[in-house]
């Protein structure tokens, strides 16, 4: 396991008294330490966003994602994770000659960086979603985790590649990705920035409790 990981998630920090610092503030800086985002990798789920606020230019939010084996038939590796209902909007390509052989999503606006912070397994990137479905406006995906994203088969000019504990990816905005294989479980942090707000600014993971909530936002 990775040992200590503290998230600053910041603009440049100002030398303020703590008594100076609000929430419209934007120079104060937000800690997350190792103990705290294991408390919400407990929690059931696949994706959950531990805290999202405004930093000025833009939003930014931290998730925690657990996938458990690809090998377990009720455990496929594609992306979401927000339990959506199937929707009624399509998306992504109708055809194509290349099947990654993975389900994935693309976010429409967000990149996303993932910390590997246990375990391991074989990411596909890139091509297109064939026969995609829009997340609905009202899932969890859209309204807390990425915005709107589109869920689906990855096909077309992709690349998969092996990923463990201490690896770093950074998927851009409009890049399908998804799990091909993962032999036992991957767990990993997901920093994302959401320039156009189409998140909360103001997040903060319940389990997290009121005393983060003070500490983060004096």
């Amino acid at each position: 396991m990775i040992r200590r990981w503290i998230f600053v998630l910041t603009a440049p920090l100002l030398t303020l008294p703590a008594d100076a610092a609000s929430q419209t503030d934007q120079t104060w800086a937000t800690y997350i330490t190792e103990e705290e985002w294991q408390t919400v990798n407990e929690l059931p789920g696949v994706d959950r966003q531990i805290v999202s606020r405004d930093i000025g230019e833009l939003n930014l939010s931290v998730g925690i994602i657990h996938r458990g084996s690809t090998r377990q038939p009720s455990n496929p590796g594609g992306g979401g994770g927000g339990g959506d209902q199937p929707p009624a909007e399509t998306c992504g390509v109708t055809s194509t000659d290349r099947d990654s052989g993975a389900s994935g999503i693309m976010h429409l606006h967000q990149t996303e960086t993932y910390v590997i912070v246990s375990g391991s397994g074989t990411l596909v990137t890139g091509g297109e979603i064939l026969n995609g479905r829009a997340t609905s406006p009202e899932s969890v995906v859209t309204t807390t985790l990425n915005g709107p994203s589109c869920i689906g088969p990855i096909v077309g000019d992709w690349v998969s590649k092996h990923v463990k504990e201490g690896d770093i990816v950074i998927i851009p905005a409009g890049t399908p990705h998804g799990w091909l294989d993962v032999p036992v479980h991957v767990d990993y942090l997901s920093v994302r920035p959401d320039p156009d707000r189409v998140l909360p600014d103001d997040y903060v993971n319940p389990a997290l409790g009121d005393d983060f909530q003070m500490r983060t936002a004096p």
